[in-house]
């Protein structure tokens, strides 16, 4: 059963619950931890929500009950959660917050046009035993002075880890946005950038993008 066939069958209760699927890539501690690039920090931003919404799971297309999703082109993001040393990093509590598909946060300050309400704009997931994540938002879009991308923000036993963007790559606006070319280590910047692909059997248009994170230090285990 591909990943569209298992989201259609997902109910509210198991997105709230933390069912992770449809991993693409798989990762190796031990050796192989050598050739891992750590994932840059990036500054938070200005717009981390001021007012979380009552609806935190991992489901941003979707509010509670409602039955009108949000707009835009709908993403199955996932990912893993690696340490220093190539280890998954389990019960970390991933959190993602972007502009909806009018280019607007979800925060009091942000400018543009109407939020489209039916956006959660913010989720958080806490990841596997295998250090694996799960979301399903819409692909970002621009919003005056940054190219499109997706904040996040990793912790672990209440402390923040690291604070850092995912970027679609190929977007046009790359080359021009400061936060991104701030990132002077080639790989380090290579590596927030993310294929948004079709996914695979979907007939609605569907996308899927994964985005593996590498920490700089050696949490311990939860």
């Amino acid at each position: 059963m591909s990943m569209h066939d298992l989201s259609r069958h997902l109910s509210r209760r198991d997105f709230a619950r933390g069912i992770a699927f449809g991993a693409a890539a798989f990762y190796a501690p031990g050796a192989f931890a050598e050739a891992l690039t750590l994932t840059p920090d990036q500054t938070e931003g200005p717009f981390y929500p001021d007012h979380l919404p009552l609806d935190t799971d991992n489901d941003l297309l979707i509010i509670n009950d409602s039955i009108s999703p949000a707009i835009g082109d709908v993403t199955h993001l996932t990912g893993k959660i690696l340490d220093s040393d190539g280890k998954a990093l389990r019960n970390a509590l991933v959190e993602i917050w972007q502009v909806d598909g009018n280019g607007v946060y979800l925060h009091s300050r942000s400018a543009g046009e109407k939020r489209d309400a039916n956006f959660q704009g913010y989720g958080r997931f806490t990841t596997s035993s295998t250090g694996e994540y799960y979301f399903r938002t819409v692909k970002p879009v621009e919003y005056p002075g940054r190219t499109p991308h997706i904040h996040y923000a990793i912790s672990q036993n209440g402390k923040r880890l690291l604070t850092t963007q995912l970027y679609v790559k190929g977007s046009p606006g790359n080359d021009r946005d400061g936060v991104l070319r701030g990132i002077r280590d080639e790989k380090e910047r290579a590596s927030v950038l993310v294929d948004f692909k079709p996914l695979e059997g979907s007939k609605l248009g569907e996308l899927t993008a994964d985005f593996p994170i590498v920490l700089g230090t050696t949490p311990e285990d939860a």
